[in-house]
């Protein structure tokens, strides 16, 4: 074989592991690993980044048993998203075998872990980061295992069910719906904001409407994530040295929480996908739309076009195109969108069946997205292969 044919080939495999690369449609912030196996079916992912560093975070773990699925869309910085990356999934594993199996006490256990190792990093940074107190990530967990879904949430990415209407002879003629499996914790939703309301009512001004939106304490959207330990301990937010990076909120107690929302649900024959997704997605397409859209393309690429569907919506409101958008730089760009994460999980063999193609691969894989985009899709492009003449 000649040596640009070796190279090429090379790179491809590279494509094959790693995601689309550096053809993005010239979209440099954008990341996208188009379809790969998992033990119930198929799964896509794709991230584009508009923060100077990517907040968003996510992984999917695959074995023969069970699917992980993790969206982490962090805030005031990548640190407790990038956190949650490493630690969530080991404590799941941990104590997955310690209890003999998955369950919603398992999944507890695993966000209390991930939280108190956070706030332990917190305490060993502080006198030399005082600002780490204030990084927080809203984090969505998704797993399967014995054809049994497992969701769990912080904040306000979400997951939505693709789901055939059961009217005892489905058929590929039979509408599908959109059926939302999560709980957003933003006190934008008025049920959410009543909840934080009535945990303190000595507190007039827990809930505060500025600069467009309802914040906790004129704060933050969300009100429960892992870290974001200046909202949860009031030692850090009294503390003359993080006032010196931050404005001082009274508190009396803790206003936010990792408490997480659990669903537990037995996939059935009519569930035919899933959508994760952070914020970024959800602020652009309603779920309708996102469950439409891949209910009417195929399979490869789907996450991309997802996220490109999203960031068409946003320019379309500033009455742009994507190919406008696609040209500003990280950091200027989130003024038009958030960082989005999309993973599309497919649910093709229920009862038990594991997915056929699954065993042609390694029995056990995780695929996580870039730390950061722009980096990544730079260091592509300066180790591309080059074509020899």
């Amino acid at each position: 074989m000649k040596l640009r044919e070796m190279l090429e080939s090379c790179y491809r495999r590279l494509e094959r592991c790693f995601g689309g690369g550096g053809r993005n449609g010239g979209d440099r912030l954008l990341w996208h690993m188009d379809l790969k196996p998992h033990a119930s079916g198929d799964y896509s992912i794709a991230v584009v980044q508009a923060n100077s560093s990517l907040e968003d975070q996510s992984q999917v773990f695959t074995s023969p048993s069970a699917t992980y699925v993790g969206v982490y869309d962090g805030h005031g910085g990548p640190e407790a998203s990038r956190f949650i990356t490493n630690h969530l999934f080991p404590f799941l594993h941990k104590f997955t075998s310690e209890q003999g199996g998955l369950s919603a006490e398992v999944i507890r256990k695993a966000f209390d872990a991930t939280e108190e190792e956070f706030l332990h990093l917190v305490k060993r940074s502080w006198l030399a980061r005082p600002q780490i107190a204030s990084v927080g990530s809203c984090c969505l967990v998704g797993a399967i295992s014995n054809d049994v879904l497992y969701v769990a949430n912080l904040g306000d990415s979400r997951v939505v069910l693709g789901r055939r209407v059961s009217d005892g002879r489905t058929s590929y003629s039979t509408p599908v719906v959109a059926e939302r499996l999560s709980t957003d914790h933003n006190v934008g939703v008025e049920e959410v904001r009543k909840e934080v309301e009535a945990l303190h009512p000595d507190d007039s001004h827990i809930v505060v409407y500025t600069r467009g939106v309802w914040r906790i304490k004129g704060i933050i959207q969300v009100s429960r994530s892992i870290g974001d330990i200046y909202l949860k301990k009031p030692e850090f937010n009294r503390d003359p040295l993080f006032q010196q990076f931050g404005l001082p909120v009274p508190l009396r107690r803790a206003v936010m929480s990792a408490e997480p929302s659990i669903l537990i649900r037995k996939l059935r024959p009519q569930d035919l996908f899933l959508i994760f997704a952070s914020d970024g997605l959800w602020e652009q397409l309603s779920d309708e739309a996102a469950v439409e859209l891949v209910l009417k393309n195929p399979r490869v690429g789907i996450a991309k076009r997802l996220v490109r569907a999203a960031i068409q919506e946003a320019a379309r409101k500033r009455e742009l195109r994507y190919d406008d958008i696609k040209r500003i730089e990280k950091g200027v760009r989130r003024h038009f969108h958030d960082d989005i994460t999309v993973i599309v999980i497919y649910l093709d063999h229920q009862q038990g069946t594991p997915n056929v193609r699954s065993r042609d691969h390694c029995m056990v894989d995780c695929t996580s997205a870039p730390v950061d985009i722009f980096s990544f899709n730079a260091d592509e492009v300066d180790n591309t292969p080059h074509t020899f003449p």
